[in-house]
């Protein structure tokens, strides 16, 4: 299983978008997914619409045990493959960092618990955690679970400073907790082709960042507000927009799993490991 962290430090620059779209890609794909909704605003959950469950994701924080993951997950209104780790608004108040930080450990053990004995059919190829726009417990939580992670951003004048960052918390993380994370790249959202201001900002990021800048751009199209609000995939929403963005995803998504060579982390990782705690700069992830 391959666990990929969705992330941005600045919020309404379409993560969620991003996340879901990633999800949409990978059920085209056949790839068995489950969507971890970390941001207290439940977008993603609103917009896979699973049944009602009994627990959410922050019971699972709180408790990462078998007993409370068969009663957080729920098939997504989607498909069965694709399975929601359930959202809420009391996600609010783990966010702020505290004397029981030792605790962010608890994600990626439930994701452990789950990688080993699925809940129901095959296990999860893919797990996608949707962070809320912060660097909070929830976030750093999201990047001790996870194999690599994806930068959102806009173009905008704050593109640059708001990447930079975040992979300064993805290095302090894979110092302090999680030696396998890697910045799987910085990901252009709403992007207008035909804007100068746009095409300026992008040239800006692929100066501070070169090759870890994706290649490929999200573009600005009325449709993925349209699927979202159907509770749609955007790969089955029937438009030319719908379908330019689409194949978008389907690159992003490839370059995702191109990068999952180790698979799962366990985070008992000797953490003494030299190798494993090796300062790396933005440089190193671009390599």
């Amino acid at each position: 299983m391959h666990t990929v962290a969705v992330l941005s430090l600045k919020g309404g620059v379409g993560k969620t978008t991003v996340a879901l779209g990633i999800a949409s890609a990978a059920l085209r794909r056949g790839t068995r997914t489950l969507v971890a909704d970390l941001d207290p605003q439940g977008n993603a959950t609103a917009t896979l619409d699973p049944p009602y469950t009994t627990a959410t994701l922050a019971d699972v924080l709180a408790a990462p045990v078998r007993e409370v993951l068969q009663r957080a997950v729920a098939p997504s209104a989607w498909s069965p493959e694709v399975d929601v780790l359930v959202g809420a608004e009391e996600l609010e108040l783990l966010n702020e960092p505290g004397p029981d930080d030792d605790k962010v450990g608890h994600l990626s053990r439930a994701l452990d618990e789950l990688h080993d004995r699925p809940l129901r059919g095959r296990p999860y190829e893919l797990t996608i955690l949707d962070c809320p726009p912060s660097l909070g417990r929830l976030t750093k939580s999201a990047l001790v679970a996870a194999d690599s992670a994806i930068l959102v951003t806009e173009p905008t004048m704050y593109a640059v400073s708001g990447a930079q960052r975040a992979l300064e918390a993805i290095e302090r993380i894979r110092d302090e907790h999680n030696p396998e994370l890697k910045a799987a790249g910085v990901l252009v959202n709403r992007l207008r082709p035909r804007s100068h201001e746009h095409q300026f900002r992008i040239a800006e990021l692929r100066e501070s960042f070169g090759t870890l800048v994706m290649p490929t751009a999200i573009p600005d199209r009325l449709a993925v507000q349209q699927a979202q609000g159907a509770c749609s995939p955007i790969h089955e929403w029937h438009s030319p927009g719908a379908q330019e963005v689409a194949l978008t995803f389907n690159m992003v998504l490839a370059k995702i799993l191109r990068s999952n060579r180790a698979g799962r982390h366990r985070i008992d990782h000797d953490p003494g490991d030299p190798a494993g705690r090796t300062a790396r700069t933005a440089d190193d992830a671009r390599r």
